[in-house]
């Protein structure tokens, strides 16, 4: 089965002034990958409750993240001419561009709402299915990079579930 490509974005709050601050991509193959974004020397909204929330700390951000342009480079190589999924389209759409605003770069792919490619069976089992993968695989929540692959996970198994309620009906 192929797997959809996934986008998950982490931010510093919601809402008027925040912006991206780690990028997750579960690619095609199942591969999760993440990158931790410096800000911009104006962006300074921070909201403490979304911090407690993915535990990234503005200080590591400086120390260990990456400039915007060389997030949107490596994006646009790795992800060219792709349609990535995300389940919160509404915000990361938003933080995805200003990301490539300030890197001044165009974005090679395309990103789409995950529920555009759920079927209503999938959409019925989702939530609990994405539960139980993230108990058995003690995933983190809100870490980008995690967050991208429980979707995956949770696409491929609800497809699976899908399928195999077809074979018991037939």
């Amino acid at each position: 089965m192929l797997l959809p490509g996934i986008i998950d974005i982490e931010a510093s709050g919601f809402g008027r002034g925040s912006y991206p601050i780690e990028i997750g991509v579960a690619t095609e193959s199942g591969e999760a990958m993440s990158w931790l974004v410096r800000p911009e020397s104006d962006w300074d909204h921070w909201d403490d409750n979304a911090a407690q929330l993915h535990g990234i700390t503005r200080e590591q951000l400086v120390r260990d993240g990456l400039g915007v342009d060389s997030i949107a480079d490596h994006l646009n190589e790795m992800l060219e001419g792709q349609i990535l999924y995300s389940d919160g389209w509404g915000f990361d759409s938003g933080w995805l561009a200003l990301l490539y605003y300030c890197a001044r770069r165009t974005m090679t792919f395309r990103l789409e709402t995950l529920p555009r490619i759920l079927t209503e069976y999938q959409l019925s089992v989702w939530d609990d299915t994405k539960l139980r993968i993230r108990s058995e695989h003690a995933l983190s929540h809100h870490r980008a990079g995690e967050d991208a692959r429980l979707l995956q996970m949770t696409y491929e198994a609800t497809a699976l579930m899908e399928y195999q309620a077809q074979l018991k009906r037939s």
